[in-house]
C-alpha cells in the first residue's frame, strides 16, 4: 500500500475545486440537454450554458493566479516590523519589546548570549545580546502585551539571618 507524502499548494488546490465546478456544470448542461429534448431552442440554451461555463472557468482561473496569497512575504514583513529595545547600563541589559499572548503563553530564556522569546499565534524571536554571557534574567515582567527584562549578572544567594 502506498501513501502520498507530498502537500498540494494553495495553487493546485484551487485548480482542483475550479476542475469539480466545471464538471458540476457540465453535468448541469447535460440534464438541461436531457430535458428538453432535441428542439432547436434547447440547443440554443445548451450552447449559451456551455458558453458561460467555460468563461467563468477561465475568468476563475485567471482570478487564481493573479491573486494568489504570499504567507512568506507577509511572515517577511512580520519579522522585519518587530522592535524591540535593548538597553545597556553598567553591566546590565534591560530589554523591552511587544510580544502577543497571554502572560501563561509567554516564555524567555537566555541561553548562550542569545535571548529566546515565544509569544502565541507562532510568535518566536532569537535576539542576540553581545556581552550579556554568564548573566541571567533578574527581573520578569509582562503587562499590556509589553515585555521588560532586566538582565544582569546572577544575583548571590541571600544569607539566612
Amino acid at each position: 500500500m502506498s501513501s502520498y507524502k507530498g502537500a498540494y499548494s494553495a495553487e493546485q488546490s484551487l485548480g482542483f475545486a475550479i476542475a469539480v465546478v466545471a464538471v458540476l456544470l457540465i453535468g448541469v448542461v447535460y440534464v438541461l440537454s436531457q430535458r428538453f429534448g432535441a428542439s432547436f431552442a434547447s440547443f440554443v440554451l445548451v450552447g449559451a450554458a456551455a458558453i458561460t461555463m467555460a468563461y467563468w472557468v477561465h475568468h476563475l482561473r485567471g482570478m487564481a493566479r493573479e491573486q494568489k496569497p504570499s504567507f512568506a512575504a507577509a511572515r517577511e514583513h512580520e519579522t522585519k516590523s518587530w522592535v524591540y529595545d535593548l538597553i545597556k547600563d553598567e553591566g546590565k541589559f534591560i530589554f523591552v519589546a511587544e510580544v502577543p499572548g497571554p502572560d501563561s503563553r509567554i516564555s524567555v530564556r537566555l541561553v548562550d548570549a542569545t535571548l529566546h522569546v515565544r509569544g502565541s499565534g507562532g510568535f518566536s524571536k532569537d535576539v542576540p545580546i553581545d556581552g550579556s554571557a554568564g548573566m541571567e534574567i533578574n527581573d520578569f515582567k509582562y503587562r499590556n502585551g509589553v515585555l521588560t527584562l532586566r538582565i544582569g549578572p546572577p544575583k548571590e544567594p541571600e544569607a539566612a539571618s
